[in-house]
């Protein structure tokens, strides 16, 4: 049997952001597109970031703090990605045998991994999903 890669299995093209883009676009994107982790990129693609839905779910203000509804969005309008993003991010290269990035997933409990070409320039996502996805077909194959 052929050993499976990353790039067999990653979600490509990935969605990605700027760390000028705000908070609230970012949680569109999120919900329209039904993802969870969206990779920050430079003007030159190169990975610099990312941010998780959780990212967003704790930089939101909550409604127990007095303010409106406007208020509250006008304030986390000014809120960029770059202020809440990660920016130490374990990647993998898209010819890692997927089975070693899927026990980095599980042994670090992270939900992606963003998958980067040599020079660090983004070039898909490893979700858990992916993983999951690939795990079912190929139970199902037998």
């Amino acid at each position: 049997m052929a050993t499976v890669l990353v790039k067999h299995l990653m979600t490509t093209p990935v969605i990605s952001f700027f760390e000028e883009q705000t908070l609230p676009l970012a949680d569109d994107v999120m919900r329209l597109k039904h993802v969870r982790h969206l990779p920050v990129v430079d003007e030159r693609q190169h990975l610099v970031g990312i941010i998780s839905h959780r990212d967003l779910l704790a930089a939101q203000l909550s409604n127990q703090t007095g303010m409106s509804h406007d208020v509250r969005n006008a304030v986390q309008a000014n809120v960029r990605i770059g202020q809440i993003m990660t920016r130490d991010v374990w990647t993998v290269q898209p010819e890692v045998p997927a089975a070693v990035a899927a026990t980095t997933l599980l042994a670090h409990k992270f939900g992606c991994l963003p998958v980067v070409d040599q020079s660090g320039v983004l070039v898909g996502i490893l979700t858990e999903h992916d993983v999951l996805r690939f795990a079912i077909k190929v139970m199902s194959a037998t």
